[in-house]
């Protein structure tokens, strides 16, 4: 796909992300779904606003309805649509930098498009083959009222409130400025915590720290635990659909050891767990123990969703999913990544251990991760040519689904291009954090002397 990456379609605005180009996508989406009534959101990022009118617009001429949601989560656009059966649009660049902005599409099933609608939805889009309505039959547009609480709501009724209420817990809350600012304070309250909170004002221009939720990011959240003596921290991207947490002593937990935890309490024998190519060992392990199967897909939500999809259809059961970023799936509450209900789900099993506690048969592995900058296609094909001769010429089991992955047995590493950003991505895992980090250090040379 051109347009379309691994989670929808992103850029900085106004330069690559431009209203223009937003009121196009939204006119090939309301062209391609055919519906009546569109949902739209987005998160708290300054060009928020701008995006939302021009693909308010876009719909509009197209003949849809349009129901402006305001400020909302991603799991909240997507618990919409599938309440209301309309399908939605969400203005979002998740854990992009500020300058940022996408668009993600919804079904009205409440879940993110396959590959193959989202490939007819590009086509109609590069073919400008829109079903402009006549002046009389342009939708309309409303503003919904009530729906952040209607989210929280449907939350609470999906998690065991009762359980966390018992246990008397203390939480540090990191929304990030983000969308998660106006509905986790919330939530986590109405669970019967305890909730201190930093960066949790809505602010696009995120003051406090970028929208990643990723260790160096995350330094206000650890001092927070720590001071507040809380059970547990939980930070949120841009759109809150991605949770990544501090044990009780402060110190930063790996998402893949907060997968496997919540892995290890789902899977059971003859069950299938789905992942990406970037899967960490732990998940390989606790599958194995469980007596369950692993598949893997190319990185990105979208590929997850799909891969879900056809094994249900086949009638494998799939009780979680995701990546360790923080992204995961609870299919039988919704096929959705949910940060805030991802949490709630870690707090169930805090309610009866301590967070160090619950990850700690999953400690014993070093991550790392680099990304080098292309500014033109010629630099990034000239880098993944220089990672497939690496990869093909190394002494370790070679996978090509997503970019190249070399298996060596004790450690793993990965090189593919971003689905998001104008970024080749670099993934190392060892038991050793030396030794993930000459793995790391070795591609990133490959890359960068090919990239020069």
């Amino acid at each position: 796909m051109e347009v379309f990456g691994s989670s929808g379609t992103r850029g900085v605005a106004n330069e690559e992300l431009t209203p223009a180009f937003v009121m196009r996508v939204a006119k090939a989406a309301g062209t391609a779904w055919g519906a009546e009534r569109v949902a739209i959101a987005r998160d708290t990022r300054h060009t928020g606003r701008m995006l939302v009118d021009a693909a308010t617009s876009g719909l509009a001429s197209v003949g849809a309805d349009v129901d402006r949601l305001g400020i909302l989560p991603t799991p909240g656009v997507q618990a919409y649509a599938e309440r209301e059966g309309v399908p939605a649009i969400v203005v979002t660049a998740s854990h992009n930098p500020p300058q940022y902005n996408g668009v993600k599409l919804v079904g009205a099933d409440g879940v993110e498009l396959s590959v193959a609608d989202l490939e007819g939805i590009e086509a109609t889009l590069l073919d400008e083959s829109f079903a402009d309505a006549p002046w009389n039959e342009i939708g309309r547009v409303r503003d919904v009222d009530g729906v952040r609480r209607w989210y929280v709501a449907d939350l609470l009724a999906g998690v065991d409130r009762e359980r966390i209420a018992d246990a008397d817990l203390t939480v540090a809350l990191d929304p990030g400025h983000g969308a998660g600012s106006l509905t986790s304070p919330e939530f986590f309250r109405s669970l019967g915590c305890r909730v201190v909170t930093v960066n949790a004002q809505p602010d696009g221009h995120f003051p406090g720290r970028d929208p990643e939720p990723v260790a160096e990011n995350l330094g206000e959240l650890g001092r927070l635990v720590r001071a507040a003596e809380a059970d547990v921290g939980i930070a949120h991207d841009g759109d809150a659909d991605r949770a990544i947490f501090f044990d009780e002593n402060g110190e930063y937990v790996e998402g893949d050891a907060t997968f496997a935890a919540l892995a290890a309490a789902e899977l059971g024998a003859g069950d299938t767990i789905v992942s990406a190519v970037n899967v960490s060992q732990r998940i390989v392990d606790v599958a194995t123990e469980a007596g369950a199967e692993l598949e893997l897909t190319p990185i990105g939500s979208t590929n997850i969703i799909t891969r879900i999809r056809e094994l249900d259809a086949d009638g494998r059961r799939v009780p979680i999913a995701g990546e360790g970023n923080g992204g995961i799936f609870f299919p039988d509450y919704r096929l959705a990544r949910d940060g805030a209900f991802t949490a709630a789900r870690f707090l169930e099993l805090v309610a009866d251990a301590p967070a160090s506690e619950l990850v700690a048969p999953y400690d014993g592995y070093a991550n790392v991760r680099r990304n080098l900058e292309y500014g033109s296609t010629a630099e990034r094909d000239a880098m993944l040519d220089a990672a497939a001769n690496h990869a093909h010429a190394a002494d370790a089991e070679l996978n090509t689904r997503d970019g190249y992955r070399l298996d060596y047995g004790d450690a793993w590493v990965l090189a593919r291009p971003s689905g998001t950003e104008p970024l080749v991505r670099i993934y190392a895992e060892a038991r050793e954090r030396e030794r993930a980090e000459t793995l790391a250090e070795e591609l990133y040379d490959v890359l960068a002397n090919a990239k020069a």
